[in-house]
């Protein structure tokens, strides 16, 4: 359940840094969204945030579900910030579509 956490915040962090003007440009160039499209994006971003902070409570309780929803978020964070816009900014999208689809593989399988 834990590689699923991260998965979708992966994926959440991603949607949200695709709202910002700057990582868009740095990302699509001038191709960029426009306005709608990123409101949209912060929306769905939020949403996913949203929705594995409900996972991990579920899953873990009211006592550990939010210190392992912090703890997925910074294991997120920490790749998308530090290891991939500085160095593979095109690994970004392929991967906030599978990690989530890998988490959900991984929490599915009997233990």
């Amino acid at each position: 359940m834990m590689l699923l956490s991260i998965g979708l915040s992966f994926s959440a962090f991603t949607t949200l840094s695709l709202a910002m003007e700057k990582h868009q440009q740095e990302l699509h160039g001038k191709a960029q969204a426009d306005a709608a499209r990123r409101r949209i994006w912060r929306w769905l971003g939020w949403t996913l945030l949203t929705v594995v902070f409900g996972l991990c409570v579920w899953n873990h309780g009211w006592a550990l579900g939010p210190v392992v929803w912090l703890g997925a978020l910074t294991v997120a964070g920490l790749l998308l910030a530090f290891g991939l816009y500085p160095y593979r900014p095109r690994w970004i999208a392929p991967l906030a579509w599978a990690l989530p689809v890998a988490g959900l593989a991984a929490a599915s399988l009997p233990l």
